[in-house]
């Protein structure tokens, strides 16, 4: 059944090649196991149960609380002409009535509810009459109480699984940390063996975060950058979405806004016209985006601080679906972060400890002086493959630099061991900054010989200072309670055998887009005929213009000049039945152009990898690198040319020497190794044992003393001797 998976994704959905893991999920999926996917936002979870559900016979019932995201769905199938039913609160009695017609008779392989409409009688009714193959349980992590959006309704869902114990069942979720994911295991009480979890890294999104300083001016200097171009503005509150919604559309924005406060009606209208490309900004509270499939938003601004690094990851996931490149800035303010604090307090004492825990390693990401994406990574309980990522503002500026912070570290790791390591960071600082408050005075902690040594810093450093501590393993946090524990690494400090270095506050920095974020070079005039072309269709068919092609595809089409219906076909995005209703309209277009401008057809690019399958349309920029390097380009020089930092370029000379293409051989890398020569060559001889395609082993077989930078240098320096001998 593999191979007519295959052939359905080419043919219905006009991909090439599948994602990752999303081959896998479906095998176990069309054997009927227990299937739990966690897959990033944009990794392709909805094909995980859309195929299967064009190879079963029977029925797939997909289980979503995004209203918006089953009528989207439903479009786009449409648009490929696979036939599904939404049944939900939205719809009208008759289009309702419609719709159970259609299930009666078998007229449809996918059926989308809500979870309060598949836990009510008449819907079970109805599928007890049909032969269900599948239920398909999207945004899991509302049934784990752990989950940032725990929905009660989802618990009952595994009471509806054991009324049809023949269907399989799959949950998918792109934000669960090992916590949620075995919560929502045990749940639905799925085999340890049926999970799935693909890499969290979007490495097409640059992520920034910048102190907020003077948001309004910070905002319209970052749109500047996107003119014409979709993104999407969170704010915290209504207000400040009314607020800075007015603003922008007095500069001359096009911009909605979307918000509860809003009508039905205007909030259903602001998102078709953001949907539809009538306007690309829009300004919103969270309430926008769940369930939204639009493919081409180039940017996410955070005007204010997310209440979890679980909202701040799927609302950045809304961003570069399609898998070209996209922005997401954060202001990050401390005002911002105490309102959220004051919002938790009023919360029981359970929630406020798991919101607080919550809220604490969203600010430990914003704080970060490491690759952005370690922390994030980390916290979904993923291992980062690198310790630079090259397109984070962290790893593409220069660091402030690090202030030495032995004494105050020891100050603070002594006062969390005089208070017993009971306490979080907030008593400790009050201990520290000899606060009069009653709970010091309760605990009789205004008698330790630490209250009152720690006024040279602010409250607020203090903090950033702590959360420094945890994110340097001098301290542990207790994910339930809060409370702060040293490590060995805590009393190696105190003992004044270790040295401590830390920023005391963030650096002010502006974001500017990468240079190494742009697509592959394409006929810009023709790309605007074919945007222009696939509105007017979109508006004809009432329907998103990415329903009938993505950006993707007219960027291809924009880049490869397919002039015959054989080289459109292989064009991203051109399937059977898209190439039956609008391959002809697109190839007039194609071939009018090209003939006017004398544009011959370009062969699109075939890598033998994988079948013959074409490629990404992006730069292939470690060819650029590496061939500058063979022409005697020193790393300096490219370091200097390109504005990144040393682990990009090894980044671009390992993948161009993993591609058969020789580099120069010099002993130039060396110099950037901190190790001395009898150490580098016991790394090399490690290479030599081991071998060089993981880091990992290599690492530990060295007792974990040499760090990864160093590991990366010599691992490049050894496979360039090696192909050089």
């Amino acid at each position: 059944m593999l191979h007519q998976a295959r052939h359905i994704l080419k043919s219905v959905f006009g991909y090439d090649e599948f994602r990752p893991l999303q081959e896998e999920i479906i095998a176990n999926v069309l054997q009927r196991k227990d299937t739990l996917a966690i897959m990033p936002t944009g990794g392709g979870k909805s094909l995980c149960y859309q195929i299967p559900a064009l190879l079963f016979d029977g029925l797939t019932v997909v289980v979503s609380p995004l209203i918006s995201l089953m009528t989207d769905q439903v479009q786009q199938l449409a648009e490929l002409g696979v036939a599904a039913v939404v049944l939900n609160s939205s719809i009208s009695d008759r289009e309702y009535q419609q719709g159970v017609g259609r299930i009666a008779r078998n007229d449809a392989k996918l059926l989308f509810v809500a979870p309060e409409t598949l836990l009510m009688n008449k819907t079970r009714a109805l599928l007890t009459s049909q032969r269900v193959e599948c239920f398909a349980i999207d945004e899991a992590h509302c049934i784990s109480e752990w989950g940032h959006d725990f929905r009660p309704e989802y618990r009952q869902l595994a009471d509806v699984r054991q009324q049809f114990p023949q269907a399989g069942c799959l949950a998918l979720t792109a934000t669960a940390t090992p916590r949620v994911q075995n919560d929502i295991a045990a749940s639905l009480n799925f085999s340890a063996g049926s999970r799935f979890v693909a890499s969290f890294n979007r490495q097409n999104l640059r992520l920034d975060v910048v102190p907020k300083i003077d948001p309004v001016r910070q905002t319209l200097e970052f749109l500047a950058q996107f003119p014409q171009q979709s993104g999407i503005i969170y704010c915290q509150t209504r207000q400040q979405v009314d607020e800075l919604a007015r603003l922008l559309h007095q500069r001359g924005f096009p911009v909605a806004s979307y918000h509860a406060g809003l009508s039905d009606e205007e909030r259903h209208a602001n998102q078709t016209r953001f949907i539809r490309d009538d306007i690309p900004l829009m300004v919103a509270t969270i309430a926008f985006g769940m369930g939204i499939n639009k493919p081409n938003i180039r940017f996410i601004l955070h005007y204010d601080l997310p209440k979890n690094i679980e909202s701040y990851y799927q609302q950045i996931g809304r961003a570069g679906r399609d898998g070209l490149p996209a922005h997401c800035l954060l202001l990050f303010g401390s005002a911002d972060m105490w309102k959220i604090k004051y919002f938790i307090n009023q919360k029981d004492e359970r929630e406020q400890r798991i919101a607080l825990a919550h809220l604490n390693a969203l600010i430990s990401f914003a704080e970060t002086t490491e690759c952005r994406r370690i922390p994030l990574l980390k916290y979904f309980g993923e291992e980062p493959a690198a310790s630079e990522c090259g397109f984070c503002d962290n790893c593409l500026t220069e660091r402030q630099p690090l202030v030495d912070v032995t004494i105050p570290a020891q100050k603070f790791l002594s006062c969390v061991k005089r208070t017993n390591e009971t306490f979080g960071a907030g008593h400790v600082i009050d201990v520290l900054r000899g606060s009069q408050a009653e709970k010091v005075f309760k605990f009789g902690h205004h008698q330790l010989s630490t209250y009152g040594i720690g006024l040279e810093y602010s409250k607020a450093q203090w903090f950033f200072l702590s959360r420094q501590f945890v994110q340097q393993e001098l301290l542990t946090q207790d994910a339930q309670f809060g409370s702060l524990k040293l490590t060995p690494k805590a009393w190696e400090v105190m003992r004044g055998h270790m040295q401590v270095f830390a920023k005391l506050e963030m650096s002010p920095q502006r974001a500017t887009a990468a240079r190494d974020a742009s697509p592959e070079e394409y006929n810009r005039e023709l790309f605007e005929l074919l945007r222009q072309q696939r509105k007017t269709l979109a508006d004809t068919h009432n329907v998103p213009p990415y329903a009938i092609f993505p950006d993707k595809t007219l960027i291809e089409m924009a880049t490869y000049f397919p002039q015959s219906e054989q080289s459109l076909r292989t064009i991203h995005g051109v399937g059977e039945i898209k190439y039956e209703r609008y391959g002809q309209t697109f190839l007039s277009l194609l071939r009018e152009h090209c003939q006017a401008h004398q544009l011959a057809e370009r062969p699109k690019t075939v890598s033998k990898l994988n079948d013959d399958i074409p490629k990404s349309t992006k730069i292939l920029k470690h060819h650029i690198v590496g061939d500058a390097f063979n022409a005697g380009k020193s790393v300096q020089e490219l370091m200097g040319d390109y504005r990144v930092k040393i682990a990009m370029i090894l980044q671009h000379l390992h993948k161009y020497l993993l591609e058969g293409r020789p580099l120069r051989q010099n002993n130039e890398l060396l110099a950037y190794c901190a190790l001395s020569p009898a150490q580098q060559q016991r790394v090399l001889s490690a290479f030599a044992e081991i071998g060089t395609e993981y880091l990992k082993p290599v690492f530990e077989a060295l007792n974990e003393e040499v760090s990864y930078d160093d590991l990366h240098i010599l691992r490049l320096h050894f496979l360039m001797q090696s192909n050089a001998s």
